[in-house]
């Protein structure tokens, strides 16, 4: 068994791709070997921003000989079907071929047989199509070649057992070296093996495993945190960049000038980690501290401090800009410059940012006004309207993620309400899965309108998300509005929300055309908009309740109902439902409803007709029917009555007391009787019990 180590050494290699590149690489090299018919123990892949290294043991020397028995026509089968035979053999002629009886026929047999080759000659082939195939995000040309690659390619290592695999990307050619830190080792490394490499590498400051670096620098830096009293603000995806932008991480702390510590926290915290990858560092009361953390790729002869004071300098030129945009933009309220939106297109053909606060505005007044959300309607209304005016200020040009939260800094720098300037910074939230929700009900209200205006918007327009593709984020939006409604316990009817949300595109005043929107006739929103819109939230919502741990067939037996557009009270459905699922009278019931659908399936397509609507109670004949029918009876206006009360655990127990009469019934009941009447009336009565249970959800769809 031997080792195989490739590494490919190039420019730096963008942080957001490098683990992609590290798996992909790994998984075209190990889909090559099962091809080859490779077999190995282990197999690592590992990246630094100027390497992706591959590692895999327990390869074999050479490849297993292969035996291969092919069946060819009958002993005096016509000439060309022979030639057809051999023809696929290669070169063997019908002498070389066995006879052999099959079934007392005699046919021809060809047994090829195929030697393994060398692994080393079968590699080169293997890595140089690994190498083409590997896929980037985004690639490039360099010098007079035609080749591809992230950055330019300086130089492959690849050894199996020792010696180098002949393979060659964009003119260079593999050989025993690599290289150390471009600073502090720059000069070639010949290695011999993995453990040799990963050594030699540690010894030229590298440090290979990119959990290795990750750990280092959380390491030092809470150790520099901790020594200035100070504690270090966790941020993975920052943590994340910087691992990938370092290969021998040395964490230093500089300092922010007094000035700028009356800037907003997210100010700082935002231009330092977005522009200069720096992290954060905050008091023991929380609040941001006048320090910074940053990660050097350099072992500095005077401990750093050239390093910190240069990028004091590039902060301080920073922040600048950022307290300059923050002076002036209080020198005017964001209520004046709401104008400044109508130069702003939020779509070409769904107006401008000045249009969409206005949709917005006239729903959360209609939400608030009908107590769907129940929020202060002014207050709301105000909030709605100021949301998006720091889209024209200095500040979110220079750093557009504060966007929404510098505005409540101006809101309250205006006087505005607490309430108000909340609702602003939390309105485009929740952004993600991970993301909090609002609960103040103003904010919630806002939050609701933005993004339900913008689902109907895109729908109206046609503008739906395909498997691949979802460019305007209509998924993450849905989803938004599913989290505030369900975690607010909203009972909001969408389908009437929607329709408000309608009203404003079937204005026969067009959009302003300025600003580059072509001002579209806005009449063109259809009423199938809406249905549309509930079920794409349908299948939003079976998504996210699939991430809490709900069963998709308990989804799909509430969600088949249909025209249930309140949340809340679908969840309570479902939750009931999942409930009686568990217990021992639910699993009977979901059986006695599928034997009960069987048999109506069955008949009825024997027979060409549907055994629907009610059984003749003078028609039966044994007691358990007559049991039956009285307990459906019973059952079915009791759970009706309490499912119109919401009241669904209720209802599932009162489903749950059929239990004992359609377990008689089945044991002893002959449904296919051989008088017809009495067939076809405990026919009826089996549909009675898909309507009874069909009331409360549709069984059909639950497993087991």
């Amino acid at each position: 068994m031997a080792e195989l180590l490739l590494e490919l050494f190039s420019e730096e290699i963008p942080a957001r791709m490098q683990a992609r590149a590290a798996a992909d690489l790994k998984n075209l090299v190990e889909t090559g070997l099962k091809k080859a018919g490779l077999d190995w123990t282990k197999s690592e892949a590992f990246v630094t921003p100027r390497r992706l290294c591959l590692v895999i043991d327990g390869l074999p020397e050479k490849q297993l000989d292969v035996k291969d028995e092919r069946k060819g026509p009958q002993v005096g089968a016509p000439e060309q079907a022979l030639k057809g035979f051999l023809g696929s053999l290669g070169g063997m002629s019908i002498d070389d071929c066995e006879q052999r009886d099959v079934k007392g026929k005699t046919f021809y047999f060809a047994v090829i047989e195929k030697k393994g080759e060398p692994t080393a000659d079968v590699l080169s082939g293997i890595l140089n199509a690994a190498m083409d195939a590997l896929p980037w995000p985004k690639s490039m040309r360099w010098g007079t070649g035609e080749k591809r690659w992230v950055r330019p390619l300086h130089n492959i290592l690849a050894l199996f057992g020792g010696a180098v695999v002949p393979v060659s990307f964009a003119g260079v050619e593999a050989n025993q070296h690599t290289y150390g830190h471009r600073f502090l080792n720059p000069g070639p490394i010949a290695v011999a093996n993995f453990a040799d490499y990963r050594t030699k590498l540690a010894e030229a400051h590298v440090m290979l495993c990119p959990s290795e670096r990750r750990a280092e620098i959380v390491s030092q830096a809470e150790k520099i945190a901790e020594q200035a009293g100070l504690t270090l603000k966790p941020d993975e995806g920052l943590l994340q960049e910087v691992t990938g932008l370092v290969e021998w991480p040395v964490v230093l702390m500089g300092a922010i000038e007094d000035e700028f510590m009356e800037l907003p926290g997210e100010v700082l915290s935002d231009t330092m980690r977005t522009h200069q990858k720096y992290f954060t560092v905050l008091n023991a009361d929380g609040t941001i501290a006048p320090q910074f953390i940053m990660v050097s790729n350099q072992v500095a002869p005077d401990g750093g401090t050239a390093i910190v004071a240069g990028n004091e300098r590039v902060l301080r030129a920073r922040l600048s800009d950022a307290k300059f945009f923050w002076d002036q933009d209080r020198k005017v309220t964001l209520a004046s410059r709401a104008p400044k939106l109508a130069d702003i297109v939020f779509h070409a053909d769904l107006g401008t940012v000045e249009d969409k606060v206005g949709r917005m505005a006239a729903l959360t007044k209609f939400m608030t006004m009908n107590k769907i959300v129940p929020a202060d309607a002014d207050k709301a209304y105000r909030a709605a309207e100021l949301c998006k005016c720091d889209l024209v200020t200095g500040m979110v040009y220079e750093i557009p993620e504060i966007q929404g939260i510098i505005g409540r800094y101006y809101a309250l720098n205006d006087g505005e309400a607490p309430e108000i300037a909340e609702a602003i910074a939390e309105h485009y939230s929740p952004a993600g899965p991970s993301d909090d929700c609002p609960a103040a009900p103003v904010s919630v209200a806002v939050a609701l309108a933005d993004k339900i205006d913008t689902l109907v918007g895109f729908f109206g327009i046609k503008q739906f998300p395909t498997g691949s593709k979802d460019p305007f984020a209509l998924r993450r939006a849905a989803l938004g509005v599913i989290r505030l409604i369900i975690e607010n316990n909203l009972r909001m009817p969408l389908l009437q929300v929607f329709e408000e949300a309608r009203k404003p595109y079937q204005s026969t005043v067009k959009f302003k055309a300025g600003a580059g929107c072509v001002g579209m006739p806005i009449s063109g929103i259809s009423e199938d908009t809406k249905n549309d819109l509930l079920g794409f939230f349908a299948d939003r919502l079976k998504v996210h309740l699939k991430g809490e741990g709900v069963r998709h067939d308990l989804i799909d037996a509430v969600f088949s109902l249909g025209g249930e557009d309140d949340l809340v009270r679908l969840l309570a459905r479902v939750d009931a439902l999942s409930a009686l699922m568990g217990s021992d009278d639910g699993v009977n019931l979901l059986a006695a409803h599928k034997r009960a659908t069987n048999i109506l399936r069955i008949e009825e397509k024997k027979d060409g007709k549907s055994y629907g609507g009610m059984p003749d109670e003078s028609a039966f004949v044994e007691d358990a029917e007559r049991t039956l029918f009285a307990a459906l009876n019973t059952a079915g206006a009791s759970s009706r009555a309490l499912v119109g009360e919401e009241k669904f655990a209720d209802a599932m127990a009162a489903l749950a007391t059929l239990r004992g009469p359609l377990d008689a019934f089945f044991e002893d009941v002959m449904v296919n009787a051989d008088d017809q009447n009495v067939r076809k009336n405990r026919l009826m009565l089996l549909s009675q019990i898909q309507s009874v249970m069909g009331d409360i959800a549709d069984f059909s769809k639950i497993e087991g």
